[in-house]
């Protein structure tokens, strides 16, 4: 792969010509894309979306929105690390000054905007109920399309995209939407930022999960819809290799990384704030699990000596909050954390910057650096203390009562959407169902409908997931309840 084409400045479609006046004050692609991104809908409904915990009035538990300001900033942070450099294994095009490494923290900070762009509302549950509906749907013979069961209608690919519904491959159904519509005020990026966006570039036929050793293969990179537009994008960039797979971007291995730090880091670091476990439980389960190689437990032993000697000199002051002083020491030991798995992540982008470049690296950046074990630890103690909460064990049943319910009626609303085969309409209630969907969602399905009856199905069910994976949590719960009559 080559850096001049994996940072394309070609966008989506040609932007709009601007007065030669603007070019007095020049603004890059790369700074368009901020600006688009930060001024786009889709992004500022993050901030009524869950991270982890439900929301509430506070203002220290994260959103959605400030996750993923955070995940762009550790990303730009990363990308400035390996290309300023001064480690012996600095990769050749670090070495020679050009115009192409100083787009890369540029990219990273917009990839990490984006990364959770397509999550639908509730957290990461979210992704997981509007898949289950469609597994339970479509193994009924009642689901019908003019008669036929619908599950024999729809291709595999198209049945396994919404049996398996993705976030990732969400957000990048959202970016490519501008490339069907001659006029539009879509997010029209440039291709480089979008490519390090796809973590796993492959389709839902041929994914495999989270126990396979090629984690670009753990999850769905794109729908059947968006297909012609995920290759396009990689020839571009130059992802698509001579034998016709396509190659993850190699600033996706930095924007994935940026992005488990701030999970492992950030939300605990909530955790620790709502009480859900106390410092002495933390530290006592964190050296419980270290383990691996001698080099390996001697550098995740310095990280929690390093915890234990802050929460000695947050005892040691003389103040009537400890409480307090223990949070300020845990904050603090975060930032700490937080450094060391940038280091090692940087460390790590170098030292396997040629398996990157041919498109053959398959593990975390972090994963055999000597903090791999370290960043395990802290996900386990997430698995322990947070996730076994009563407040997210509610969302969790609430997304499910609220999702589901909202798919029972869209789903079977939009069937005969726009049919025109007699004996099949829609009834006075479908009709007004689909009245509630935005005008701009159904634009886009009669802009990517085709000749083929069983793809255009297909479009209308995405056209619905697209309705309730851009909810927001606040939206998503009113028109449940409206819908219901229980307000």
């Amino acid at each position: 792969m080559d850096w001049k084409k994996l940072l394309s400045s070609q966008t989506q479609v040609e932007r709009e010509k601007e007065p030669d006046y603007f070019n007095k004050y020049p603004i890059s692609d790369l700074e368009k894309d901020y600006k688009a991104i930060i001024s786009s809908s889709a992004f500022r409904r993050l901030q009524d979306k869950t991270q982890v915990f439900p929301l509430d009035k506070s203002d220290f538990v994260r959103t959605r929105l400030t996750h993923s300001v955070e995940v762009s900033t550790i990303a730009r942070q990363l990308g400035i690390m390996i290309t300023r450099t001064t480690e012996h294994l600095k990769p050749e095009f670090v070495k020679n000054e050009n115009d192409e490494r100083e787009k890369i923290p540029s990219i990273l900070s917009c990839a990490g905007l984006l990364h959770d762009l397509g999550n639908p509302p509730f957290g990461h549950f979210g992704e997981v109920v509007i898949g289950e509906w469609f597994q339970k749907e479509l193994e009924k013979e009642e689901f019908t399309y003019q008669g036929n069961p619908v599950k024999n209608i729809i291709s595999e690919q198209m049945r396994n995209d919404l049996c398996h519904f993705e976030g990732n491959a969400q957000a990048l159904r959202i970016l490519s939407k501008i490339s069907n519509k001659e006029t539009s005020h879509e997010i029209n990026l440039t291709n480089g930022v979008i490519s390090a966006l796809i973590k796993y570039p492959v389709d839902s036929l041929h994914y495999t999960d989270s126990d396979d050793e090629d984690i670009r293969k753990h999850k769905l990179g794109y729908f059947h819809a968006e297909e012609e537009s995920f290759y396009k994008i990689a020839r571009e960039t130059g992802t698509l290799l001579e034998h016709g797979e396509v190659a993850r971007h190699p600033l996706a291995y930095l924007m994935e990384a940026a992005d488990d730090i701030a999970y492992s880091t950030a939300d605990l670091e909530d955790a620790y704030k709502k009480e859900l476990f106390t410092l002495n439980e933390f530290i006592d389960f964190f050296e419980g699990e270290i383990k691996g190689t001698r080099h390996e437990e001697d550098k995740v032993r310095l990280l929690i000596d390093d915890l234990k000697e802050r929460k000695e000199k947050a005892e040691s002051i003389k103040t009537e909050c400890v409480t307090e002083a223990y949070m300020i020491a845990f904050q603090n030991w975060m930032d700490f954390v937080r450094q060391w798995f940038m280091y090692c992540v940087a460390y790590s982008f170098s030292k396997n910057y040629q398996e990157i470049m041919n498109g053959t690296y398959n593990k975390e950046l972090i994963a055999e650096t000597f903090h791999g074990p370290s960043m395990k630890i802290l996900k386990k103690v997430m698995k322990k203390y947070v996730y076994i909460d009563p407040e997210i064990m509610k969302l969790e049943l609430s997304a499910q009562k609220i999702i589901s319910a909202l798919l029972d009626d869209f789903i079977y609303a939009v069937i005969y959407f726009d049919e025109k085969t007699e004996g099949y309409k829609q009834t006075p209630k479908d009709k007004k169902l689909c009245g509630l969907i935005p005008e701009n969602l159904r634009e886009d399905y009669f802009h990517a409908k085709t000749d083929d009856e069983a793809c255009n199905l297909y479009l209308r069910f995405l056209m619905v997931t697209d309705f309730i994976s851009g909810m927001t949590d606040s939206y998503a719960k009113n028109l449940y309840q409206e819908l219901n009559g229980i307000k």
